[in-house]
């Protein structure tokens, strides 16, 4: 009689602790943005576990990382778990990492025990999910479904005017022992774990959140163009002034669409002027805006309703809009048998649960494209992420891996 792996719960949180060092600050977070040194030094390290413990390693032409642990049938289509190593410029040191650790340890708890599965299966770090010095986010896990190709990004600049291209190739350089394969290799099924980024599992007591859909997401940059003028001379009759417009519309949509539908999400999250003199009448401000819903056809009427809105108020104050979309992911449902099975899982484990729609995208979603795929959430303090102050309790971390190894070995059977 084979003996089940078990969680090997010092291990992670161990595990956790060292890569947290990697990009550490000062507040105790992380700051390990996608394709930085820092960056770089945890895959080296992940890579350096894996071969330790005989592992193959891999990466295809986006650095997408993989860690392959053989099964009796090489060719079946592996099982695929993880998530990602990429942070927040100040960020915690959970969100990805979790996942992705909490992946390997399942690696290592089935190898600890010498437990043959039929298909291999495999860890992935998915490159850039954060998107917060590149973007767009999901870089990785778009094109590895044939979403996006690495050669569309290649004019992609940061914040600082690094490029997206020779930091890409940099980073595939520094992990030469990894062997290169192509983009999309077959899997079977996905399965990821991560932190809710929200407070429910907290408040309500529970180990464990199924999730089943990821709401979708739509990313606008918003420019009010106007005329530039003096602070003193310019009186209200003469003035075309864009930062009037903007901050109308925004008050005007701020006021209807979240308290309208408790499913909807709008945030501003960038915000300038030009040219940004304390004494001068702008002649350009521009925005973003992050609009969020379950529903598509919901998501598209709130994109009108942005729209309608910022043209309305541009007219009012003898301004022109241009609205451009950087960013559209429709929401998506997960395979009803993979959370099936993860439900069943966490029963076995005795672990209180709860389905649930997950308000952030991650990875999971553009894999479900190609095959069947799932998320398990696990709590985290306050609901607090993308913060340095970002916290999951160890009995969290080690209930998320137990349950994470449960479903991966229900979800191959």
């Amino acid at each position: 009689m084979r003996l089940r792996p078990e969680i090997c719960g010092e291990r992670l949180l161990r595990r956790l602790s060292d890569f947290a060092e990697i990009g550490r600050t000062s507040a105790g977070g992380v700051n390990r943005q996608a394709l930085s040194k820092e960056d770089r030094a945890a895959r080296h390290l992940l890579a350096d576990l894996a071969r330790a413990r005989g592992f193959k390693v891999f990466q295809d032409p986006i650095a997408n990382l993989f860690l392959r642990r053989e099964g009796r049938n090489p060719m079946r289509p592996p099982m695929l778990i993880g998530s990602h190593l990429d942070s927040q410029p100040t960020g915690g040191r959970f969100d990805g990492a979790l996942g992705t650790l909490a992946a390997f340890e399942v690696l290592e708890a089935v190898e600890d025990q010498g437990y043959e599965t039929e298909a291999a299966i495999e860890v992935v770090a998915w490159t850039n999910e954060e998107g917060s010095r590149f973007t767009p986010g999901v870089m990785g896990s778009m094109t590895f479904v044939g979403a996006a190709h690495p050669n569309d990004f290649r004019s992609v600049v940061s914040g600082e005017g690094e490029s997206f291209s020779q930091e890409l190739t940099a980073t595939l350089a520094a992990l030469p022992e990894a062997i290169m394969r192509p983009l999309g290799t077959p899997i079977s099924a996905y399965l990821e774990l991560h932190i809710e980024q929200g407070p429910s599992l907290e408040r309500e007591g529970l180990a464990a959140g199924i999730v089943t859909a990821v709401q979708g997401t739509r990313w606008l940059t918003v420019t009010f163009s106007g005329s530039a003028g003096h602070a003193g001379t310019t009186s209200l009759a003469y003035r075309r002034d864009p930062m009037v417009a903007a901050t109308l519309a925004l008050n005007r949509l701020q006021m209807s669409i979240m308290p309208q539908d408790d499913d909807a999400r709008l945030t501003v999250g960038r915000f300038s002027a030009h040219p940004g003199s304390i004494n001068a009448i702008p002649d350009r401000v521009t925005f973003t805006i992050d609009i969020r819903h379950p529903d598509a056809s919901t998501l598209t009427a709130i994109d009108a309703s942005v729209r309608a809105t910022c043209e309305e108020a541009a007219l009012s104050q003898q301004c022109s809009v241009g609205i451009s979309t950087s960013f559209d992911m429709p929401p998506g449902w997960f395979s009803k048998v993979m959370t099936d099975r993860i439900e069943a899982a966490a029963q076995a484990l005795g672990l209180p649960y709860k389905r649930m729609i997950s308000g952030a995208f991650h990875d999971a979603l553009f894999v479900a494209r190609v095959a069947p795929a799932a998320m398990i959430f696990v709590p985290c303090r306050d609901g607090i992420s993308h913060n340095e102050a970002e916290y999951v309790e160890p009995a969290d971390v080690i209930n998320g891996a137990r349950l994470l190894l449960e479903a991966t070995l229900g979800c191959m059977l």
